[in-house]
């Protein structure tokens, strides 16, 4: 059983939308070991659930996440095994997410520190409050933000990522549309309407589609020119093998909504 620190919720169950909440507001929403190892848990349940097609990451309180446990890292400060096993787990659950047949958006409502940075920036799609705030401040603990570094990296520009790295320095929900860390920054009393609007428009799609189309981007992204075009082009033909691609053409040549059977 999963621990308490993640609470998964169903919410729009009829579009498929499931909405997984760090729940330790209290403890700033660290990502303590146990904290991982829920979220892990979660997203490997997720990961087989035919009837999730989208997932929303949320939180409550008003951290959407503080990164790793100071308290936590202090008391195994001694221990190179146990430091080494908590990035190991970090690292799990942000590849995870990359790698979950499913898109994921998250809903930042708030601070998002060092590893939370990090968890936003591994989301598929992530939406925030204008009030929310980001920061990759290790270096003003003489610790480098250098796990967060590699999602971080991947989202937003060197020249960008390097600035936030190396002054630690906090930046607006606003910068951090700008910069590409998120795709929208809107008013907090909208934030709700605007993630589970779009949360809606993609459950509508074939899942089939959706999980083919997640996993060649992250792939192609890694590859050379020519073996991305390869790459993406023998999945295009391999998708138009799929019921959901002739139905979806027939119903658009037909002028009609379709009928999908993620398959």
């Amino acid at each position: 059983m999963a621990d308490q620190s993640v609470q998964r919720v169903h919410k729009y169950s009829e579009n498929g939308i499931t909405t997984l909440t760090l729940n330790q507001p209290e403890r700033r929403n660290s990502l303590s070991m146990a904290m991982l190892e829920a979220l892990s848990s979660e997203l490997e349940a997720i990961a087989t659930d035919s009837e999730t097609r989208v997932v929303v990451l949320a939180a409550h309180g008003s951290v959407f996440c503080a990164g790793h446990d100071l308290r936590e890292i202090r008391e195994q400060l001694d221990s190179h095994e146990f430091q080494l096993a908590l990035f190991n787990q970090c690292s799990k659950v942000m590849q995870q997410i990359v790698n979950l047949p499913r898109p994921v958006i998250a809903r930042v409502a708030g601070v998002a520190t060092a590893a939370g940075c990090q968890l936003v920036a591994s989301c598929d799609l992530a939406i925030a409050a204008e009030s929310a705030r980001f920061a990759t401040p290790g270096v003003n603990i003489g610790l480098f933000c250098s796990t967060p570094m590699v999602a971080l990296s991947r989202n937003v520009s060197r020249k960008h990522a390097m600035e936030m790295l190396l002054t630690g320095e906090m930046i607006s929900a606003p910068q951090a549309e700008r910069m590409g860390l998120v795709n929208r920054a809107v008013e907090e009393q909208v934030l709700d309407e605007t993630v589970y609007a779009l949360a809606r428009t993609i459950a509508g799609k074939s899942g089939h589609t959706l999980k083919i189309g997640k996993e060649a981007f992250y792939r192609q992204l890694e590859m050379p020119l020519a073996e991305a075009y390869d790459y993406t082009s023998r999945v295009m033909a391999d998708n138009l093998m799929a019921d959901d691609a002739h139905e979806g053409i027939c119903a658009f040549l037909d002028k009609r909504e379709p009928e999908w059977n993620d398959r």
